[in-house]
């Protein structure tokens, strides 16, 4: 308001005439400024000045005003989803560790899927992110990364990078986290998007996630994110003893099981089954 009073005193003492011009969208108010004097009456330039003041004050914001209400709306909308999300999808069924409670909250999941699906995004389902490869249903992430139980020191490795979304919410938990993906497209894509949304801590490469990084192993956890027939070995080997792998394996034209693979201090490994789960399937490089 102080700005169209402002404008009100100014053009009253003749310093800026006031004209209206109709732009490209709609009706808009012109101040130049301008040294002629006026030979206007005082009634009518207070007219139009009253015009001009109340236009500024009572007037729809401007384009770039407009578009950033909508956005905040937005993004406020987003929270309310995630919050909903974390609540009734995963929270309910389960899923207890605060931390990874805390980190579904934080990773904004509809910054991880096309422009196309991201009204979706907390639904509680898997969508495609193109390349006929999808972003996981947010209970499996969060009930992966719970079973993983990430420490904040851990260097974690994840097999299937995809959108880039498992890889964000255990950068959260631990200190590193090595992702592989072996389309090169989708491994390019999530490395931009992970670092414009400033996750620092996710290391991508595009590979044959089935021999693992063994340069930076041995590794405190390991994620697959893809139906495996069988459990890779060369994950196995790169496991630091008492650390666990998730994977899903079995059948991969219908379901897999939850597995988590223990490797005890001794060199054994441990196999417990969690849930029925329908992953797309773990992909090798063709010479291998």
């Amino acid at each position: 308001m102080r700005d169209a009073i402002t404008r009100l005193n100014a053009a009253l003492e003749g310093r800026y005439p006031v004209e209206r011009e109709l732009g490209e969208s709609g009706m808009a108010t012109v101040y130049r400024p301008d040294d002629q004097r006026h030979e206007c009456k005082v009634g009518r330039k207070l007219l139009l000045a009253v015009a001009v003041a109340l236009n500024a004050s009572c007037g729809p914001a401007p384009p770039a005003q407009a578009n950033a209400s909508t956005l905040s709306r937005q993004q406020m909308d987003f929270e309310r989803a995630r919050h909903q999300m974390v609540e009734e999808q995963i929270e309910a069924r389960g899923v207890t560790d605060p931390r990874v409670l805390e980190a579904m909250q934080r990773v904004p999941r509809h910054e991880y899927v096309p422009a196309e699906y991201q009204a979706r995004a907390y639904s509680d389902r898997p969508l495609p992110i193109g390349l006929d490869q999808t972003i996981s249903q947010p209970y499996i992430v969060a009930l992966m990364t719970e079973l993983l139980q990430p420490e904040p020191d851990d260097r974690l490795l994840e097999i299937g990078t995809g959108s880039g979304y498992q890889a964000a919410v255990a950068a959260e938990l631990v200190s590193e986290v090595y992702s592989i993906e072996i389309i090169p497209e989708l491994a390019r894509s999530a490395a931009e998007r992970l670092e414009r949304l400033g996750v620092s801590n996710v290391f991508v490469r595009a590979g044959d996630g089935y021999l693992g990084w063994p340069e930076q192993s041995p590794f405190d956890g390991i994620l697959v994110t893809a139906g495996a027939e069988h459990i890779p070995e060369p994950l196995v080997e790169q496991l630091k003893p008492g650390a666990r792998m998730i994977i899903p394996v079995g059948d991969l034209s219908s379901f897999q099981i939850l597995k988590v693979v223990e490797k005890l201090p001794g060199g054994e490994v441990e196999i417990r089954d969690i849930i029925p789960v329908r992953f797309v399937p773990l992909r090798r490089n063709e010479q291998d």
